[in-house]
Order: structure tokens, then sequence, then C-alpha cells
């Protein structure tokens, strides 16, 4: 420590500055106060920067170390750059930012740019590629250590269970040359993760030592697997019990129908916290006990917006939608979820919650308006649709998106174009959502031509790369329009990653138009190995043979058919009516109203559909 202060006096840094920031860092993991404690770390470094101070390295990392707990990645960077010098601390402690905050790449270049590693930043980069899936690069970094720790062991093992490779787990836990309870734990948990619940036991009977820790990951196991009568044994073996395994118990009864039992656990709870009430609310609407759900809600000592929201959303499920909507009433605070609850759940009612918004001042919020666009736009109401849009002050790439997708699916192609000329305009910045609905729009014949330009202009002037979604649409709109060559074309530009069953299907799609069964039966071939279900490619490839009169192929195509026992699936329609979903298949006797249906059918439908059969013909 006097070496410290001698430095830090030498260099004439502020050490009371030192010492906020090492407070300040040690503190800012406290989620609840982060806003507050980042404007202070901010201002720090306002002050830092602004008095020219030479920076000094064990300042500077804590200062980084803080930005970085504070989830401040920007400042973080932007401090990490200004530093003239930098020690193995400093690389460490910004490469343990990027990879907590998912930030993958930028952690592996500056890990190669590191002059001295240490086993610290390793074993960081080690578990990073590991929950990356990156297995094999995880192992290979392992191989070249010189050193390993406990933590290094446990990473590894770890990311080999994430990947499904549980031998090698195994293997690799066994060479460990020491273990802790973390290690222990580890196996307990990946295990579970592979379905092995029977190991996963093994290994906890076999743990030298145990914490809550371990306890809980054993309990939760079997909670998971539905071994209620298990986990309830080893409940009641936990020497200590903490919340979560209180919680987990409850919530597993709960989701197993035992509501009884997990009534009884609640109410001999030591203690409780809000999501114990907040489970118990959910979990007794599930079990349809509305009405107790609601007594507990009322009980609540104290109600967050996790609370409100699980009421509410009980009440959607039980399309108790008055009662919900009195809630909503009664919500002193709301936010996204509670939005998207009721617009999922109020599809009937959508104007009515439109009129809610309205109310309460959240008409201009943005993402309470994507909401209502893409359930307006689901239900054909454009008119609506567009007075949310209108109303919208500030307009995102989902807002733009989301109308441009609504005017192309229900055929108003040019005004989808208009508003994605509008979008641009208005400088907002497309994506490859946009660029998906602009495509669809482009279905038209006299619009391919714009819809080739649009495609192109996806990597040329926004570096977009195109999807395989994208390219299926493009093919689609060019095969539909007669240019069945130029849907081959597209077919050979995409990417052997972005060439699924969609492209595929596009092009068997133009094939059956144009009654090219040839080229059909080739790509049919190919579908059928990437979708061995879709009874349709059987169905179109079996006619392409029969067209040639290859009946032999027909017979293979039949019989493939019968041995996968694939089905040729019947057509059906399906319309909700208040609130009940009815599905009607080809030639359907078992709906339970199916004689006034038919009725209605033949002597008012049929003869309206003639009458105007017959005006268009004249």
């Amino acid at each position: 420590m006097l070496c410290t202060v001698s430095i830090l006096r030498i260099r004439s840094v502020n050490l009371d500055c030192v010492r906020s920031f090492s407070i300040l860092s040690r503190q800012s993991s406290n989620l609840k106060s982060t806003p507050k404690r980042l404007r202070s770390i901010r201002r720090f470094h306002a002050e830092f920067v602004s008095a020219s101070i030479p920076p000094d390295v064990y300042a500077c990392n804590l200062r980084i170390s803080a930005f970085g707990r504070c989830g401040d990645i920007r400042r973080a960077c932007a401090l990490f750059d200004q530093m003239p010098q930098r020690d193995v601390v400093t690389y460490s402690t910004m490469i343990n930012i990027y990879l907590k905050n998912g930030f993958l790449p930028q952690a592996e270049a500056l890990f190669l740019k590191i002059p001295n590693r240490n086993v610290v930043v390793e074993s960081a980069m080690i578990d990073g590629l590991s929950k990356a899936g990156r297995i094999d690069e995880a192992q290979k970094l392992f191989d070249e250590m010189p050193m390993r720790n406990v933590f290094t062991w446990t990473a590894l093992v770890s990311g080999y269970f994430r990947v499904h490779r549980v031998e090698e787990a195994r293997r690799l836990f066994h060479q460990m040359p020491e273990k802790n309870v973390v290690s222990w734990t580890t196996m307990i948990l990946g295990y579970a993760q592979n379905g092995l619940l029977l190991d996963a036991r093994n290994i906890f009977d076999r743990m030298p030592d145990r914490n809550i820790v371990s306890w809980t990951a054993m309990l939760k196991a079997y909670v998971d697997e539905g071994r209620m009568e298990d986990a309830g044994d080893l409940f009641d073996k936990m020497p200590h019990r903490n919340l979560y395994a209180w919680n987990i118990m409850i919530s597993g009864y709960l989701f197993n129908k035992q509501a009884n039992k997990a009534i009884n656990l609640f109410e001999s709870m030591p203690r409780r916290n809000l999501v114990s009430w907040t489970i118990m609310v959910s979990g007794l609407a599930e079990n349809d006990m509305i009405d107790r759900a609601r007594d507990l809600f009322d009980k609540m000592p104290v109600k967050d917006i996790a609370a409100w929201n699980a009421m509410l959303a009980a009440y959607i499920s039980k399309r108790k939608i008055g009662m919900a909507c009195q809630l909503f009433d009664l919500m002193p605070e709301r936010n996204v979820v509670s939005w998207n609850t009721m617009i999922d759940g109020s599809m009937i009612e959508l104007w009515e919650i439109h009129a809610l918004a309205v109310k309460f001042g959240f008409v201009f919020n943005t993402w309470l308006a994507n909401a209502l666009l893409a359930m307006y736009s689901k239900l054909g109401e454009l008119t609506s649709a567009c007075l949310v849009f209108n109303e919208l002050k500030a307009k995102d790439a989902v807002s733009w998106s989301s109308m441009i997708l609504a005017m192309a699916n229900h055929g108003y192609r040019r005004s989808a174009l208009t508003i994605f000329g509008m979008m641009l305009v208005n400088g907002a910045q497309p994506d490859a959502i946009t660029f998906l609905g602009v495509l669809c729009a482009c279905s038209h014949e006299d619009l391919i031509h714009k819809g080739k330009d649009i495609f192109d202009s996806m990597v040329r002037s926004y570096e977009l790369e195109p999807k395989a979604e994208h390219y299926s649409c493009l093919a689609d709109n060019l095969g539909r329009a007669g240019r069945f060559n130029e849907a081959l074309d597209v077919l050979k530009q995409v990417p052997q990653k972005e060439r699924d069953g969609a492209v595929l299907g596009a092009i068997l799609a133009s094939c059956k138009v144009h009654t090219e069964f040839e080229v059909a039966s080739e790509f049919a071939e190919e579908l059928i190995e990437m979708e061995p279900s879709s009874s349709g490619t059987f169905v179109v490839l079996a006619n392409a043979y029969a067209s040639r009169g290859k009946w032999d192929d027909v017979a293979r195509v039949r019989k493939m058919m019968k041995e996968r026992r694939v089905e040729k699936l019947p057509g059906f329609s399906q319309i909700d009516v208040k609130m009940r979903s009815h599905v009607f298949f080809v030639a359907d006797r078992a709906h339970p109203q199916q004689e006034e249906i038919y009725e209605i059918l033949e002597e008012v439908l049929l003869p309206q559909m003639k009458d105007i059969e017959y005006r268009h013909e004249v």
C-alpha cells in the first residue's frame, strides 16, 4: 500500500479520487443504485480528463472495472484507449467486460494483442469460447496453457456439457488434479441438462462437501424432470434452505398440478419474497384457481410490476377480459409487458386497448404503437393501423417495417413502396425485415424489375447480407411473373448456408406453375432430404415423374411416403368468432354446427358466388 501511495503522490494523482473510484467500483454491483453511481463515475472521469492528469494504471484499472460493472462499455473502451500504459490487469479487466456483455469477437481481438497473458485472462477466454459453443477452440487454448487452475478445468467441463459432449466432459472431470465444490456442482448441472438424472444424483452423493448451491442444483434437476416425489425427499433432507429452494419447490408443485401441496408449502415458508407471491399467483391461475389467485394477490404486502403483470396474464389466459381491464385500470404503473399482455389476449377488443393507450398517454410510445400496428395488421384493420402509424411521432425501423408488411400482406403494394420511400426520406435505416416487406410488395408483374433493384441495393447500398427468406421471396416473385429462368438464376446466387427449404420450395412452386417437371424432380429430391416429413414435396415429385411417364419412380416416391409415414394433410380453413377458434377441413362433417353451416353454404353463399362469377364473365 505504501508503494502505491508513493507512486500516486509522485504522479500527482488525487488520492481521494482514486479512493472514491475504488469504493464506486466495489459498490456498483448493486443494480438498484447503478444509474446514480454511473453518473458519479462519469463525473469523476470527466474531472480526470479535464484536469489533464497523466493517467495512472492502477487508478484507470479501477475506473474501467467500475464502468464495466455498470454496463457502460463505451466509456470503459474510451478510457482503455486513452491509457498510454497498460498492464495485464488492464487487458484482463477489459476482456472480462467484453465477455460478460456478450462481445466475444472484441474480447478475442484484445486477447490476441495482450503482451503477457496469465492464467486468469486465459481462463476467462476459455469460459467465453465454451459458452459460445466453440469448444474445440477452447480446448486448443487449454492445451497451450502453461498453467491451469480449477476454474480453467471447470469452464472447459461446462463447455463440453453445453454442446452435449458428455463423455468428454466426464473424462476431463476425472483428469482434474484438483476439484472444488463448483466443479462437482458443474457436473450435476451438466448431467441434468443432458437428461442424465441418475448420473447427476450419483455425483451429488459422491460429493465430499456440499453447499446450498449443490443442494439446489440437484433439487432443480428433479423439479425440471417432474420428479416431485424425489424433489420433496431431497428438500426435506436439506440442512439449510434458501428462498430459491422454496420457490423452486412451489413452482414445481404448481406446474405439475399439485396446487394443494404448493399452498401448504407456501404457508409454511419462514419468509417470502416477491417472487414467492408472484409464483403462487401465476400458478394458482394455471391450476384453474383464479379466485384464489386474486385473493392471494390482494394480500401481497408489496406488489411490483411483475406481480401486477402476473395477475393480468392470469385473467387474460382465462378469457376474463372484463376483470383484466379493471385490473389494468388500477395498475399504478404499466410497462411493455403489461400492454403486450393486454394486446395479445384481447385481439377482438383491440380498439379498447387502443382507447386505454390514449387515456393513459401511451399512444405515442414507440414500442406500444409497434405492438398495436402488428395486431391491427393481423386482423386486417388497416385503417386503424394507419391511424396508429400516423399518430406516432418517433418511428423506428420496427414501426416502418410493420407498416410496410401490413400493406404488402394485404395487397396494397404501391402503398407499401410509398411508405418505404418515406422511410428513406426520414433518414430511418431499413433492416432485413424491412426489405422482406418491400420484396413482398413487389410480387406483381409490373413491379418485378423494381423488386430486383431493391434486392441488389441490400448489399450495394446498405451492406445487408440477404437471407434465405429474401432469396425465396425474389425467386417466388420471378416465378409467378413467368420469368422462370431468372428464378433459377437467383437460386444459383444463394450461398450454401442459406439454401434451405423455403428457397427450394419457391423454385418448386415455380416449376409447378410452368410445368417444368424435369427441373421440379431435381429440386424435390433435394428438398425431401431437407424436409423428410413434408407431404407437399412428395406429391409434387410424384406428379413430376407421372407427367413424364416414369411410373417406377412414382411408385418409389409413394413407397418412401409409406415407409416414412408421411401423410398428405387435408386443406383446412380457420376463423375466430367470439374468442373461439373454428377449424374446417375439406368435406368436414365433424363440426357441431355442420348442418347449419352447410345449409348457409348451399342456400346463401354458393348462389352469391355463382352470381359473382357470372357477372365477372359478362
